[in-house]
């Protein structure tokens, strides 16, 4: 159990627009929300990371940029280069999408190779480095096999999924990834995440970040009942 001020709540959410007609008056609005309520991180496709970064100068909310998203269907160079090229552009945090056909082939070294790649030039350049598992194509034994490549690799997060494939987190995933990747690696719960009794039931279950773009409604629940209940502080 954790005790969380609203805050601290806030401090969890990883703000999110990835759609992929998204306009400059749209990624102004998500970053002055994320401003407003202090969230940890926008979550934007990778061609924001100059834009976002700009408006949140002075801050201390991230950006963090979406690579391979949301298919991961590209190669280890081009995920490699795609986020050198978001850290240039100002991106200070890195959500990567696995190579599905790999892991669902079971070619473990390719998958390890990835993450190695990925992961080095995020910890070289120190910022955070989260590997999107996309759970809702894949069997346990799948799941577990990544979560052991993670185990070895050390990523700062593992997360569930991008919110486009056909499901999204599961408290079930949640344990399972916390329970496996090793005391290293922090879990990202992500996709369909729209009340504050699901945000509340992924923190619960281990997550120490959660991605979605019901940020605000699930914060402006949470306030409600710490005030109706005369608290100011919540344990999870």
């Amino acid at each position: 159990m954790a005790r969380y001020t609203l805050d601290g709540f806030a401090r969890l959410v990883d703000h999110t627009n990835l759609h992929p007609d998204a306009t400059e008056d749209d990624m102004r609005r998500l970053c002055d929300e994320a401003k407003k309520y202090h969230f940890k991180m926008v979550a934007i496709n990778q061609t924001q990371s100059a834009f976002c970064a700009r408006e949140l100068a002075g801050t201390d909310i991230d950006t963090g940029a979406a690579i391979a998203f949301p298919l991961g269907q590209t190669s280890i160079a081009a995920k490699t280069f795609e986020t050198r090229d978001a850290l240039a552009q100002g991106a200070n945090e890195i959500d990567y999408v696995v190579n599905l056909t790999q892991v669902r082939a079971h070619n473990w070294d390719y998958v390890t190779e990835e993450m190695r790649s990925i992961v080095a030039v995020c910890r070289k350049a120190g910022v955070p480095s989260k590997v999107i598992f996309e759970n809702c194509f894949l069997t346990e034994e799948e799941k577990l096999g990544l979560c052991r490549v993670a185990r070895e690799v050390e990523p700062t997060f593992v997360k569930t999924s991008t919110g486009f494939g056909t499901g999204g987190a599961t408290v079930e995933d949640v344990e399972l990834m916390k329970a496996n990747v090793g005391p290293n690696v922090q879990v990202k719960a992500a996709g369909g995440i729209r009340t504050a009794d699901a945000f509340l039931a992924m923190v619960h279950a281990g997550a120490t970040r959660i991605g979605c773009s019901a940020g605000i409604p699930i914060i402006e629940e949470l306030r409600r009942r710490m005030e109706a209940d005369g608290v100011d502080a919540l344990e999870v």
